[in-house]
């Protein structure tokens, strides 16, 4: 039975990765396939309520998480909280302007999420650039300063989140482990990247004037106010978590919530009572991306089977004995893998895969698979960058080839090489950080 279940997961996560040829939504393929692995698990094992309900209680608070930032980032964006970006990269120099976007997004990033960052990011783009051949380089650049920005960040990208949520890193410990690595994965690619573009942007678009609400005019002051309690809560939530010791879904909560009567607060003083509005958090809450959050809660599940039936440490222990336990190698080689598949299956089996280890049990050679231990900082690098290779590696790098309609071969010639020497590059950093 454990040989059927693997072989309908392998079946439906290849459906998953030919989701484009073959026209079958993701989503429904994850949910079928989390449904027949689980079905088959109760034939072949016997109903084990214990193990589901564990298993769908860990992957419901990484999805409220995601729908609860998902809107706080939709009403900010709604708010015209984001406009500020597109004034803050003015400059003639294309370098320069490389660089700053660069770097804006490695930082908004870690704040949001690096898919809403990417999205974003084009958008301004296009305001700032004329030429699609010359923002396809800058593109390119938002995609690999996206994916690193949310590999050191435990709210940055949904790997990390999910790391953080079952406690094999900290807030602290992933930021201090892993932010100079992410950076110099983010600054290699811009030097080579930047050699390319020389002279002054010719043509950019000034003092467009920013989008305002439907039903109702919102001034600039509470505009920062709603980013400030927005992107500020966001910060916020690590805090929380270390205080209260809650799971960090309700510090995401809590900020909805407080975002939520804030803007209620606004209109109301406006002299709308009606909560008609087409842009309040009510309506806003339809936005939510269901297709998303329905294939993590598929995809989650499904591997939480595989990992009930004991082969996911089968694997592990199989992978550990080729390469004589060495991290570097194992996350380096699931980075990589990231590239080709999603990278959410592939931590969500590595972390069934091998066990975290508490501090005082561990031997010396188990060190690495304790909270924050080697293993799971370097899985949580290499997953997040990793991505970067192809541009269909991903959410950021599908999201920003549907926008600039970049071709899967112009990206393999121009800039899978760049991301590649920059995530090589960032595990050789972070082992010499290591050493130090």
């Amino acid at each position: 039975m454990t040989a059927l279940i693997a072989g309908i997961f392998i079946v439906g996560y290849l459906l998953i990765a030919l989701e484009s040829v073959i026209k079958i939504n993701k989503a429904a393929v994850a949910m079928l396939m989390c449904v027949a692995c689980w079905t088959l698990y109760s034939f072949g094992f016997g109903t084990d309520s214990e193990s589901f309900t564990s298993s769908l209680g860990q992957t419901s608070e990484i999805l409220f998480f995601l729908m609860g930032a998902m809107v706080i980032v939709e009403v900010v964006d709604t708010y015209g909280g984001f406009n500020f970006v597109r004034r803050r990269l003015h400059t003639k120099s294309k370098r320069g302007l490389l660089w700053k976007v660069s770097l804006f997004t490695f930082f908004l990033s870690a704040v949001l999420d690096n898919l809403t960052t990417a999205i974003v990011m084009i958008m301004v783009l296009r305001k700032l650039i004329e030429s699609r051949h010359e923002r396809l380089y800058y593109a390119s650049m938002v995609i690999l300063a996206a994916n690193s920005g949310g590999a050191f960040s435990p709210i940055g990208d949904v790997t990390t989140i999910m790391l953080w949520v079952k406690g094999n890193i900290t807030s602290v410990g992933v930021i201090t482990g892993l932010f100079l690595p992410s950076i110099i994965s983010v600054i290699i690619p811009a030097l080579l990247i930047g050699s390319r573009l020389k002279g002054d942007i010719m043509t950019i678009q000034e003092n467009e004037p920013e989008p305002v609400s439907r039903e109702a005019l919102v001034t600039r002051k509470e505009k920062k106010v709603v980013f400030a309690i927005g992107v500020g809560g966001l910060l916020f939530v690590p805090v929380f978590r270390m205080i209260t010791g809650l799971a960090p879904f309700m510090g995401i909560l809590l900020v909805l919530s407080l975002l939520w009567i804030v803007t209620e607060i606004i209109f109301y003083r406006k002299g709308d009572k009606n909560h008609s509005r087409i842009d309040d958090v009510a309506n806003l809450l339809h936005k939510i991306d269901m297709n998303t959050i329905l294939f993590f809660l598929g995809i989650l599940t499904a591997v939480s089977a595989l990992e009930a039936t004991g082969i996911l440490r089968s694997f592990g222990d199989s992978l550990d004995t080729a390469f004589n336990s060495n991290p570097y190698i194992v996350t380096g080689i699931i980075g990589l893998l990231s590239a080709v598949v999603d990278n959410v299956p592939l931590v969500a089996s590595c972390m069934g895969m091998y066990e975290l280890i508490p501090e005082s049990l561990a031997t010396a050679g188990q060190m690495i698979y304790t909270v924050d231990g080697t293993f799971w900082e370097m899985l949580a690098y290499c997953a997040g960058t990793g991505g970067s290779i192809l541009i269909i590696g991903s959410a950021a790098g599908v999201v920003v080839m549907g926008l600039e309609k970049i071709t899967f071969g112009w990206y393999l010639k121009h800039v899978s090489w760049v991301a590649l020497t920059g995530y090589f590059a960032g595990i050789a950093f972070y082992w010499l950080q290591s050493l130090i």
